[in-house]
């Protein structure tokens, strides 16, 4: 039986922790702010945009203020909605840490201390390339996605399948990184599993306010799976 519904279980129980909560709170307010900042440079780039003569030419006199306003607020839910995971999830990896040192102090006393920090250069690099993945897949995900429109729910299937692997992956390879001694290629979580927490994860980003508590229950929740079979090893 599959260990991905007892480890988000014990990764919401523990929402309430201080470390835990710390990390939501930071993570949180660091992606709302890379989102507000975003927001702003939009309003501002607009605003040089309509400014131009061939443009504000198009527009009734004295509506530029409210098109740059409305144009501003459309993107920018647009992008709120369709890139918030990315966001999240790079921002995550900077508080990835406090995240797997919290779940090994409550849960896995054996193994506290083992996990090793990222120093930030790799921490950087762990977060760009995950955002190549996300960009990458989802480009390689476009044509099947256009291909299947005809079926009305093929595309958002095919998407969140693509995800759920991106997601999975992410959410476990932030404790494994921290324990794998170099062998980044040997998370001990299997493709199912981290597919099925990824589905989860996915599922709860597609929910308002939910969505801002995903990304600390996937690491959470992938740290449980990653330690739970590290521990297992060390039984053995």
């Amino acid at each position: 039986m599959s260990a991905v519904p007892a480890a988000l279980l014990k990764a919401l129980g523990q929402l309430g922790d201080r470390a835990v909560l710390a990390v939501l709170v930071k993570s949180v307010a660091v992606t709302l702010a890379v989102f507000a900042l975003a927001g702003w440079g939009l309003y501002e780039g607009l605003a040089v945009v309509l400014r131009e003569e061939r443009v504000a030419a198009l527009l009734p006199e004295g509506f530029a203020p409210a098109a740059q306003a409305l144009a501003a607020l459309v993107i920018g839910l647009a992008a709120f909605w369709f890139l918030f995971r990315v966001v999240a999830l790079a921002v995550l990896q900077f508080f990835a840490d406090e995240v797997v040192a919290a779940v090994e102090a409550r849960h896995y006393p054996a193994l506290a201390g083992q996990a090793r920090p990222l120093p930030l250069a790799r921490e950087v690099s762990v977060a760009v390339r995950g955002l190549l993945r996300v960009v990458g897949y989802n480009l390689l995900a476009l044509p099947v996605a256009a291909v299947l429109t005809v079926t009305a729910i093929g595309p958002a299937v095919v998407f969140l399948a693509v995800n759920a692997l991106l997601l999975g992956r992410e959410c476990t390879d932030m404790a494994w990184l921290r324990h794998c001694a170099g062998d980044e290629r040997g998370n001990p979580v299997g493709a199912g599993e981290r597919f099925l927490l990824g589905a989860a994860v996915a599922g709860l980003m597609l929910v308002p306010l939910a969505n801002l508590l995903a990304p600390v229950v996937g690491a959470a929740a992938g740290t449980h799976l990653v330690l739970r079979r590290l521990e297992g090893s060390a039984r053995r």
